[in-house]
Order: structure tokens, then C-alpha cells, then sequence
């Protein structure tokens, strides 16, 4: 059998951040196909290499490689075989979504759980769909003790711009405790994943602020933060935004994306950094709506530009304050 690869792409939060993490609510958030890759062939003993760090390991815990390992884990108890009846492999991980040492913020802990499991899969001739992609690595990585909304993983197993409605994440943790792993992905688990496809012509970019922010020290930061109206007025601008990429709308996709934008800044200050409030800024008087992108403090921010003139200026503000584009789309 030879050496498989495989790919799993990034992600970006359109609109919805941080009202995700309540079950029910509706965030959009765009893949980035800024990729790791997985490379995975037939060993004498099991092996695992990651560009994270300078050693390699065997299936013996060890902290750096812990996420690889319990995925490695699950993905056993979902085929019903204990890991010594698996053929054993080595797995080699690289592309660590950062550039000079600073991250991105496009990637999480669910690009590597998704592309583990997708090497996985093809190494054991499994075909799983985008849904049991999904299921899986949100298993894992609620069992691991992970709290994020788990709208990143839709993204990046379906690798499509997706409107994701969370789920009940305590719920499948006391699933996880008391069933099986056969019974906890066969139940319904209340969440919805609708790929969405924008019916307008623009162009969608990626700034880079180049100021990493970690994203869980951003939450509990936030979090507190988090109300009724937030949650019940993000919900109603996500929803009027998804309807209008549908329909092509652009008036009502700019409206809504500023009301969403607005409701951020409001939650607190810490979001919008100084970096991330000129990459806002820069949108002003052209046809062009721009926020920030998932937890914020730093990392990315998206924009839409209506025009191929709004993108070259858009652009060239960005450059000026020191943003880089990270990457750039076409829609049409």
C-alpha cells in the first residue's frame, strides 16, 4: 500500500462569533484553502511527526501530540477494534498555518483533528461523509475537554462557506459518559449544516493583523460579556445575512455584516484591537463592508468588495497599515 495524502483547509467566522456558543444559534464561517497536509503509509510500528515540534512519537502518551493520539484513539473505538489489531502506520503532519513564528488564526485544534481523521479513513479504505467527519471530530474533541462551538469543525469537513446552528455540547459530553460511541453518533444531536452558496458577484479577502491572539484566553475574557440581546440580535443579523447571500442582496449583506460587526464592538473592547479596528476603518467610503473575524485581538479580519477598484484601494490601505493580505476570492 503506498504513502496517502491528504489535505484540510482553514476557516474564518463571517458573521456569528461568540453568539455560536450557545446551542441554537446560527454562525456563517468561510473555509480557507490555506492547507496541512497529512501524509500516511503501511509501518512496521505505529508513528507519529508533526511540524510542531522537533521529535516524533509512538502511540505512548505525550502531551505535544495528545489531539493526534486521542483521535487515533476514537477513530479505533469507532471500527469496534482495540489499537493493537489496527494495521499500523506512520503519520506525518505539516503545514502549521503561520509564518515567522506567528500564527494565523485561520487553524485550530480541529484542522488536525479533521485531518487525522481523514487520513484514517483513507488508510483503512474508509469512506466517511462530510456529517461523520463532523461527528467524529467533534467526538474527539468534546471528549478531550474541548469547549469551542465546534462551528469550526462544520467548516472544515464540509470545506465549504457553511451556516452552522450549534448544538447541545453538555448534552453529548453526558452521552459521551454513558454510551457507546456507536450510539452517541447515531443519535440526533440538534445541530445544523447548510453549505451556502452566495449568489452575488464580489470579492471576499483576508486581512492578517499579524498580532496573534489566542482564542480561549479571548472567551473567558468574554464571555461574561454575553446576553440575551447579544445572542437574539446576532442571531437575527446572521440569519437576514445568510437569506441575503442567497438572494444576492448586497445592500442588506453590507447592513447586516455592520450590524454584526457593531454588536462585537459592543460586547468589548478587547475584540477590536487597534490593528483590527484600521482594517474596519479601511473600508470607509468604498463599496466595501469589512469586520473582524472570529474571537478577535488579533489574528485575521474579512471583508467583501463589491467592486475590482474597492479591492485594489482596499488593498492598498491595508498594505499602509501594515495588514497583509492573506488570501483573496472570487465570488460571482
Amino acid at each position: 500500500m503506498k504513502k496517502i495524502k491528504v489535505q484540510t483547509g482553514g476557516k474564518l467566522y463571517l458573521a456569528g462569533e461568540y453568539a455560536i456558543l450557545e446551542p441554537g444559534q446560527t454562525a456563517l464561517i468561510k473555509n480557507i484553502p490555506i492547507h496541512m497536509t497529512a501524509q500516511i503509509a503501511p509501518a512496521d510500528s505505529f508513528s507519529l511527526t508533526s511540524d510542531m515540534f522537533d521529535y516524533s512519537v509512538d502511540l505512548t502518551p505525550d502531551p505535544g501530540y495528545s489531539l493526534i493520539q486521542e483521535t487515533i484513539q476514537v477513530f479505533a473505538d469507532f471500527l469496534a477494534k482495540p489499537i493493537a489489531e489496527l494495521a499500523p502506520f506512520s503519520l506525518s503532519i505539516t503545514g502549521k498555518m503561520e509564518r515567522g513564528g506567528l500564527k494565523f488564526g485561520i487553524g485550530s485544534s480541529g484542522s488536525v483533528t479533521v485531518l487525522t481523521l481523514k487520513a484514517l479513513s483513507a488508510f483503512y479504505d474508509l469512506d466517511l461523509s462530510a456529517d461523520m467527519l463532523f461527528k467524529l471530530a467533534s467526538y474527539t474533541l468534546i471528549k478531550s475537554g474541548d469547549n469551542g462551538s465546534m462551528g469550526d469543525i462544520a467548516c472544515i469537513a464540509y470545506n465549504d462557506l457553511v451556516a452552522f446552528t450549534a448544538f447541545d455540547r453538555q448534552k453529548v459530553r453526558d452521552w459521551i459518559i454513558s454510551d457507546s460511541i456507536q450510539t452517541v453518533l447515531a443519535k440526533d444531536w440538534g445541530y445544523k449544516i447548510e453549505v451556502i452558496k452566495p449568489a452575488l458577484s464580489c470579492d471576499f479577502l483576508v486581512g492578517w493583523t499579524k498580532q496573534p491572539s489566542i482564542s480561549k484566553d479571548m472567551i473567558n475574557l468574554v464571555k461574561s460579556a454575553i446576553d440575551k440581546h447579544f445572542l437574539s440580535q446576532t442571531q437575527k443579523q446572521v440569519l437576514i445575512c445568510k437569506d441575503a447571500l442567497l438572494a444576492g442582496d448586497k445592500e442588506l449583506i453590507k447592513s447586516s455584516l455592520e450590524s454584526v460587526s457593531d454588536l462585537l464592538q459592543g460586547l468589548s473592547s478587547a475584540i477590536y484591537i487597534d490593528k483590527l479596528k484600521e482594517l474596519k476603518d479601511a473600508s470607509q467610503g468604498l463599496d466595501v463592508i469589512a469586520k473582524s473575524s472570529g474571537s478577535g485581538g488579533g489574528d485575521c479580519g474579512i471583508a467583501l468588495s463589491f467592486s475590482e477598484s474597492a479591492s485594489r484601494e482596499l488593498i492598498k490601505r491595508w498594505q499602509n497599515s501594515g495588514i497583509e493580505i492573506l488570501y483573496q476570492e472570487k465570488w460571482s
